[in-house]
């Protein structure tokens, strides 16, 4: 299986990965074809397909904010069960965010993810096992991820300004006993994230001003 970087639209392995992101993923967690030329550019997003006998099988896409010290993992999809590809993407994905932060001079303290809420979007991923948000759940709990302990919606990607929700915020500590985040980190951490997104609903405003009310949230089990 082979580990290779996208940042064209026009690799034909681009118009693989998109495919498969839009059969598993709901529309609102899916950038446009076209909307991707740019993001693929920005040398700070990391996009990688798992090509496995020149077949797109699997994908992630990450970054990693050395003025934070944190990484975020914005989706990792796994097309085909019995292959390895959770553990492959999740391998390349460590060695090439270590990579990242010993060039910028810097120690991670963790890294975000957004997890489905298996009791809330169940019926989007019916159709691919390891996709299943239960399994997901579970894996990225063994993980060592935790929840931040707040009701957390984000801007919708189909770019209508709607909010989404039936996530949960999540935080994998590179300290294992570290308990809790400051919000400031949080709230520096979602504003830049969703720049990208200009039209933000009612919702995510209420959300950070309640950020904005509590010094620290707790990291829970999920």
């Amino acid at each position: 299986m082979e580990y290779i970087r996208i940042q064209s639209i026009h690799d034909p392995l681009f118009a693989s990965m998109h495919n498969l992101m839009k059969v598993i993923f709901p529309p609102e967690e899916v950038l446009a074809f076209d909307k991707w030329e740019g993001p693929l550019q920005d040398e700070s997003i990391h996009v990688y397909v798992a090509v496995h006998e020149g077949e797109v099988v699997g994908a992630t896409e990450y970054r990693y904010y050395p003025d934070m010290r944190v990484a975020m993992t914005d989706f990792t999809i796994i097309g085909k069960a019995g292959l390895g590809i959770g553990r492959f993407l999740l391998r390349g994905r460590e060695r090439d965010i270590a990579r990242l932060a010993a060039a910028s001079g810097t120690e991670p303290i963790g890294m975000f993810a957004e997890i489905y809420n298996p009791s809330q979007v169940e019926e989007k991923f019916a159709g691919l096992s390891p996709m299943n948000p239960y399994v997901r759940r579970e894996v990225l709990s063994h993980m060592g991820y935790k929840r931040i302990d707040f009701s957390y919606v984000h801007p919708s990607w189909e770019e209508n300004g709607e909010a989404v929700s039936g996530l949960d915020l999540s935080f994998l500590p590179a300290d294992e006993e570290r308990a809790d985040l400051p919000t400031s980190l949080i709230r520096q951490f979602l504003n830049t994230y969703y720049s990208a997104l200009p039209a933000k609903p009612d919702e995510w405003h209420a959300m950070m001003a309640k950020l904005g009310e509590v010094e620290r949230l707790p990291l829970l089990p999920l």
